[in-house]
């Protein structure tokens, strides 16, 4: 890919989460150094990178982001007394960093579009969209289950890219792996990740519930196996 070409200057924010395509994230800006960005964003209606600190804090020094993050465009925004902002954003595509630049008080990439591999093709594996698809249902009925809340999912999408971005959104999971998740090549390579976690986190889901079932007052013999009341 030629970096003269399709490459662009883009404004970063790092940040201690992992932003996806197609997924709002609402934002409490407060530093100067990002107050001034997101001043200048607004201004000339211009986007900035979300990526995943890989070295570093959010506040304070300049932290060092990984290479694979995802353009958020400003939706809503509203000025506070205290000159801080409260603004909404949402995920468009994702971008890799060429070079890091630190001539603004806030920091900037030279990134460029990284669009999954076969995205936009029907040729994605049916049956591992599908997998998916019930796996990430399930898993927000078990989340719904564990929190005592009602959630449901009213509009489920059959395309399969939005099906990999749902689930990735969907999973409370660490950010290395949801990282993980943003940085794979392809589509196939996202829904079988995806597939992997899924299964694992509905089993440790599933198995939380039903110890919540267990009776409060419990006795065990000698060998540890539960005697009935």
């Amino acid at each position: 890919m030629d970096d003269a070409v399709s490459a662009i200057e883009l404004p970063l924010f790092p940040l201690n989460t992992v932003l996806f395509p197609g997924q709002i994230l609402p934002l409490h800006i407060f530093e100067d150094r990002y107050r001034l960005m997101i001043r200048r964003c607004l201004a000339d209606d211009t986007p900035f990178g979300v990526a995943l600190i890989r070295q570093g804090r959010e506040v304070g020094e300049t932290a060092t982001p990984h290479p694979v993050g995802t353009v958020a465009r400003i939706i809503e925004s509203a000025y506070l007394p205290d000159g801080n902002m409260n603004i909404i954003t949402v995920g468009v595509e994702r971008f890799r960093i060429v070079r890091l630049l630190y001539d603004q008080p806030y920091l900037r990439g030279r990134v460029e579009p990284l669009p999954l591999i076969e995205a936009d093709k029907p040729s994605a594996d049916s049956s591992l969209v599908r997998r998916v698809r019930d796996l990430t249902i399930r898993y927000v009925e078990l989340i719904a289950q564990a929190a005592g809340l009602q959630i449901q999912l009213d509009q489920v999408p059959d395309v399969p890219l939005q099906i990999g971005y749902l689930a990735a959104v969907a999973m409370q999971i660490d950010n290395r792996e949801k990282q993980a998740l943003l940085s794979a090549t392809s589509l196939k390579e996202i829904l079988s990740l995806e597939l992997t976690l899924l299964n694992r986190e509905n089993a440790l889901l599933t198995w939380i519930a039903r110890r919540k079932d267990w009776p409060e007052q419990r006795q065990f013999g000698p060998s540890g196996t539960l005697l009935p009341n």
